[in-house]
């Protein structure tokens, strides 16, 4: 597959993904969002590949949507833009492959909107992170207001979101934004590793677990969801997968 605005690369068990326009430290255009949601098929549909990982070419994850673009754009064809974000963010939170993002200098706006969708963030340490749609008389979309009240908490959220204040990677992880801040130079292989440890996992284990946290997010009830947490351990424990590991941890104890 050849793509102009991502490099899309596959090895063993793992797929990336890296925004690749660095000259505008990867500030994301319709082009961009297309070759993106084309990979993620890609990657939906290969049975090899149990984990993703996003990234940005350059020193940006990525700043968010091309401001030029949006400067001809129509109020009909923005609407259509931020209905695409809206969809891909969508598909990415509801991915079935567990997701990771590396979060490499710059992740701002939309950018940092992408990052949250993904199911696991590493960051660098020095990267710059934040929402400034406050700044320029924008809104958060692709789901970023709730995202980041789950993951901070409502009080958090609201500076975070009302200032449009930058925080950096190490800042991130202690308020709980992302897993980890790691040193710049150390970022894809603490990406790789996390995606190893994932993918040496029971992929359809994994694909269960997403869609019951996804159902705990949502408005649903506690009994309803603790009957899908019934109907998907017994579907789990149904897959000669299962019979297999049974097998392969009785094997480890002789």
């Amino acid at each position: 597959m050849n793509f102009e605005y991502i490099i899309y690369s596959k090895s063993n068990s793992i797929a990336t993904i890296k925004l690749n326009r660095p000259q505008v430290l990867n500030a994301l255009n319709k082009q961009l969002w297309d070759e993106f949601q084309s990979a993620l098929e890609d990657i939906k549909n290969d049975s090899n590949i149990k984990a993703l990982i996003i990234t940005g070419q350059g020193r940006a994850f990525s700043t968010g949507a091309d401001l030029k673009e949006s400067k001809t754009r129509t109020l009909e064809a923005y609407r259509e833009y931020l209905e695409t974000l809206q969809e891909v963010s969508k598909k990415i939170i509801r991915f079935e492959k567990p997701t990771i993002a590396a979060i490499n200098g710059y992740a701002l706006g939309s950018g940092y909107e992408l990052a949250l969708a993904c199911d696991i963030r590493i960051a660098a340490e020095d990267a710059q992170i934040g929402s400034p749609e406050a700044k320029v008389t924008s809104s958060v979309t692709g789901g970023a207001m709730r995202l980041v009240q789950d993951l901070i908490g409502p009080g958090k959220a609201r500076e975070l979101l009302f200032t449009g204040d930058y925080i950096n990677g190490k800042e991130a992880e202690r308020i709980g934004l992302v897993n980890k801040a790691v040193p710049a130079d150390q970022l894809m292989n603490s990406a790789i590793e996390m995606a190893e440890k994932i993918s040496a996992n029971s992929s359809f284990s994994i694909k269960m677990i997403k869609k019951g946290l996804l159902l705990a997010q949502g408005e649903v009830s506690m009994d309803a969801l603790m009957d899908y947490e019934v109907e998907a351990c017994l579907a789990c424990v149904s897959t000669k997968e299962r019979q297999a590991s049974l097998q392969d941890f009785e094997n480890r104890k002789k």
